[in-house]
């Protein structure tokens, strides 16, 4: 899908929606730079390569704002209604790729914005073979309070304190090529927020400043493994 077939299909969606789903607060796709994601050979990735069930990093719409990646392997949820915590509503047409199983959304969690860092990350992805007995499958699920969040219908909360869904990251995919490319956000964006609370911490991890760049060209994705030295299971 192109860039403008992406931008046609949104305000279609829009236009489509029942007056009553929609108020005058209605929150729009946020357009931000055509970012390709490659690996860290800077080569662009494969759709093909994206192992299910698996938490991947990479950062955007700026430096020091990390996002999930996963390939659900299976159908996502189309044209999902939801909310942010303000009341703003905003619908959420699905994943991308085969199946539509390729989803993004920021990793900065709804509640207390904890995030992946280099050195910890207590919210990632839990399938079934990663879930434990008491929490459930195949969600996002945050340790720090407990907030869970349903990637196949648009990051919508299903436990814990959360107030709204996590900001999906707008992917557009190229089917001939099987490359990926984030081109924007989509619901309650948290990330002026998250500077102010986190200003010293980001500085040292990406340099002072740095966080707060827009990502440009390309845009690298890890293995949250790799990504960061301990991930915390709950």
């Amino acid at each position: 899908m192109q860039r403008r077939e992406f931008i046609k299909m949104c305000a279609a969606t829009a236009a489509f929606a029942a007056p009553d789903a929609f108020a005058a607060k209605d929150l729009k796709p946020r357009f931000y730079s055509r970012t390709q994601l490659v690996d860290e050979q800077e080569r662009p990735l494969k759709i093909a390569r994206l192992v299910v069930g698996e938490n991947y990093i990479f950062h955007y719409p700026f430096e020091g704002t990390p996002c999930f990646l996963l390939n659900l392997g299976k159908p996502t949820v189309r044209d999902m209604q939801l909310k942010t915590e303000t009341g703003s509503a905003y619908q959420w047409s699905g994943g991308v790729g085969p199946n539509n199983a390729i989803v993004g959304y920021s990793a900065i969690c709804a509640h207390r914005m904890s995030y992946p860092t280099p050195q910890i990350s207590f919210i990632s992805y839990r399938d079934k073979s990663s879930a434990s007995k008491v929490m459930r499958p195949n969600v996002i699920h945050c340790c720090s309070e407990h907030s869970e969040y349903d990637p196949a219908s648009g990051a919508r909360v299903v436990g814990g304190p959360a107030l709204q869904p996590l900001c999906a990251i707008l992917l557009e995919y190229n089917s001939k090529n099987d490359e990926l490319y984030a081109i924007g956000t989509l619901g309650g964006e948290m990330f002026n927020a998250f500077f102010a609370k986190f200003d010293f911490k980001l500085a040292l991890d990406y340099g002072s400043g740095m966080a707060k760049r827009q990502v440009a060209v390309r845009t690298v994705v890890k293995d949250l493994l790799q990504f960061c030295k301990q991930q915390v299971k709950c």
